[in-house]
């Protein structure tokens, strides 16, 4: 039930403005401002939702970007002397290229593709190549951001790389810490405590005694910690491909990608 309802609201696209008081005041007050002066009727738009961030922020959401751009706009035309708005636009998709040849980098992928495909009709500038990789199989894909057209454009279809026709797919793959095994950021920004991503408790990976039948999963322990009405497997490794937590981050990431 969990992931259905993960992969169901994931198909509702959302568009954040976030609301950051100039003068200090509380995500209460910056509320009771926008109620008196914002009317979402009057402009003709509607909200989402209305939450209260930890840092004391406000976030609105709403169902589509001409309705953020217009409350972004109204509140700045409004209330822009007392607080200050942010747009959270969409992330780009990004694509991997499967199977590249030893040749291709970041730096002729581009040129290469126009050239060997002009059928595809893909114009200079609209990709942006991010880095390549090596698979345990030791072949080589890369990793471009493209828009959305452009994607719909490669996705799914086999282009001419060199002398290689490779597969093109999307690229989704969940940020997650090598020191608290947690998402959404890198081991160089982390504040939490080490944390084995096979046991869940605190030491490092090399040190983890723990037998498959011990395995645990933190995010999903914590999920489990904090949700009241439902709960998820948590008896899995953190790097699980099929772990709960994981599976909804990357349903997150498609919810905030311009597809």
């Amino acid at each position: 039930m969990y992931l259905e309802v993960v992969v169901d609201k994931a198909t509702q696209k959302v568009y954040k403005v976030t609301v950051t008081s100039r003068d200090n005041e509380t995500a209460e007050t910056i509320k009771e401002m926008m109620k008196s002066q914002i009317n979402p009727a009057e402009i003709k738009m509607g909200i989402e939702s209305i939450k209260t961030l930890r840092d004391g922020k406000v976030q609105i959401e709403t169902g589509s970007i001409q309705e953020a751009e217009i409350l972004e706009n109204s509140i700045t035309d409004k209330l822009g002397d007392k607080i200050e708005t942010h747009m959270q636009r969409p992330r780009k998709p990004t694509l991997k290229i499967i199977n590249i040849p030893e040749e291709i980098s970041t730096d002729n992928i581009e040129d290469t593709l126009m050239a060997q495909n002009p059928e595809i009709g893909v114009g200079k500038g609209v990709i942006i190549p991010k880095f390549t990789y090596e698979t345990k199989k030791h072949t080589r894909n890369i990793v471009i951001e493209v828009s959305a057209q452009t994607r719909k454009k490669l996705i799914d279809n086999k282009v001419k790389i060199g002398r290689i026709n490779c597969s093109i797919e999307d690229y989704l793959v969940a940020t997650r810490c090598l020191k608290c095994s947690r998402f959404n950021h890198r081991m160089r920004d982390c504040r939490g405590t080490e944390t084995c991503p096979l046991c869940a408790d605190n030491h490092n990976l090399k040190e983890c005694k723990a037998q498959p039948t011990e395995y645990k999963c933190i995010n999903c322990r914590s999920y489990n910690h904090h949700s009241r009405n439902t709960k998820i497997n948590e008896n899995h490794f953190s790097l699980d491909r099929n772990c709960p937590s994981m599976k909804a981050i990357i349903e997150k990431y498609k919810k905030n990608t311009e597809y």
